[in-house]
């Protein structure tokens, strides 16, 4: 791929991913195998007048390796100098930017039951510092392509080829032409009009429903409302969080859930796939899950912690998209769940909360947002989705046919 090309994905990753501000400081979470690019987004960063810019690395064979030999006693310590760290960042509140490429089967077979005790024991000590930061930063994830990633998703190439075929869909997914900046303001746009328009149904519940047998109403929250696109942090600076995104999002009445609900696309859960699953609610818990592969996985994150098996958000994605109908399956969630309408069990997103800015964290809670340790979104979206909204005033609404707007 042209340099050049990369160069304006990183200037669009920095400028209207996190919109870095004179002064900021950033944080770069990305894997070994990328030091060219990301040796790109420092750059760009700076040239924004950034304060400092880190890099963290990752390598997932080493992450094995650590849970193979670590003790859980030893995996879920939270050492001083990491509590020091979780303060500095409360105290800075530095841009965030995930620059993904992992494997996704790079942790296949790892011990989930030993990652899952350990991180039940840190979520207590990490979680008040995690709530200081909520909504004050500006964060963003983009992928580039990792070798063994390109391979899963296009096996018949070459691993050269694969890998240039992945650059090329991502960039084309992720908006990056001859003005990507105006791109990505005029999708915000589109964005927010069609969230104005949800909003403006005050919708109570809505009816999800498919050929394949989902059949699932979920109840939302009176204070709360739809979002898409672009986001503003409580600091009032502008960011896009995911690149790409194609949803309209929201987050749903905690304990208001009912029926059944099947996946439509696998779901790579810290580097093991979970592939043709299913959950049943009841009260707006999950009271059944299954998979045809990775049960065992699916069931660990249901039984995360007590908010785990409650939904956190119901996001709208049409069928008509770029990423969707690219037809390539990613096996990562940033881009499948901007591919297809998706739900996520565990933590909701308080800035769903009409002028949450004016309220707490836990005042959005007491209003229905869902809190757990995880987050993770699954893919429901099909040809034969259909959704209903039932609105204040008792009227039913199609907001999807035949998995595209109804309108």
């Amino acid at each position: 791929m042209k340099k050049s090309i990369l160069r304006e994905y990183a200037k669009l990753i920095v400028a209207c991913g996190v919109n870095v501000q004179k002064g900021q400081e950033v944080i770069i979470y990305a894997d070994l195998d990328q030091p060219e690019f990301v040796q790109m987004v420092v750059e760009e960063a700076y040239k924004r007048k950034a304060k400092a810019v880190t890099v963290e690395w990752r390598f997932q064979p080493l992450e094995k390796i650590h849970v193979r030999y670590q003790s859980v006693k030893t995996m879920g310590t939270v050492t001083e100098w990491q509590k020091a760290k979780q303060e500095y960042l409360c105290q800075t509140i530095p841009c965030r930017i995930h620059i993904i490429s992992e494997d996704p089967d790079g942790l296949k077979g790892i011990n989930m039951t030993k990652v899952s005790k350990a991180r039940q024991m840190t979520y207590p000590i990490l979680k008040p510092y995690r709530d200081r930061r909520e909504n004050k930063e500006q964060w963003c994830i983009a992928a580039v392509p990792g070798k063994a990633w390109a391979k899963k998703v296009f096996p018949e190439l070459r691993p050269a080829a694969a890998m240039e075929k992945l650059w090329e869909v991502i960039l084309s997914c992720s908006r990056v032409n001859e003005d990507p900046i105006k791109a990505w303001e005029e999708h915000n746009a589109d964005m927010q009009a069609r969230c104005d328009y949800l909003n403006s149904l005050n919708i109570r519940s809505l009816h999800y429903t498919a050929d394949n047998g989902t059949d699932l109403t979920v109840g939302l929250i009176k204070e709360s409302c739809w979002r898409g696109g672009g986001d503003t942090s409580l600091q009032g600076i502008y960011f896009n969080p995911n690149i790409p995104t194609e949803e309209c999002f929201i987050s749903p009445m905690r304990g208001e859930a009912e029926g059944i609900v099947y996946s439509t696309k696998p779901l790579s859960y810290r580097g093991q796939l979970i592939e043709n699953f299913f959950f049943r609610f009841e009260n707006g818990k999950v009271v059944e899950c299954g998979a045809e592969k990775g049960a065992d996985v699916l069931q660990t994150i249901v039984d995360m912690d007590e908010g785990a098996a409650y939904l956190g958000e119901c996001a709208l994605v049409p069928q008509k998209s770029p990423i969707c109908e690219s037809g390539v399956l990613f096996y990562n969630t940033l881009f499948d769940e901007n591919a297809a309408c998706h739900l996520a069990i565990g933590m909701g997103f308080a800035d769903t909360i009409k002028d949450f800015q004016d309220k707490t964290l836990e005042e959005c809670r007491e209003l229905g947002i869902n809190d757990s340790m995880i987050h993770e979104d699954f893919m429901i979206g099909c040809d034969s989705m259909n959704i209903d909204a039932t609105c204040a005033d008792g009227s039913v609404v199609a907001v999807f046919r035949n998995g595209n707007w109804a309108f």
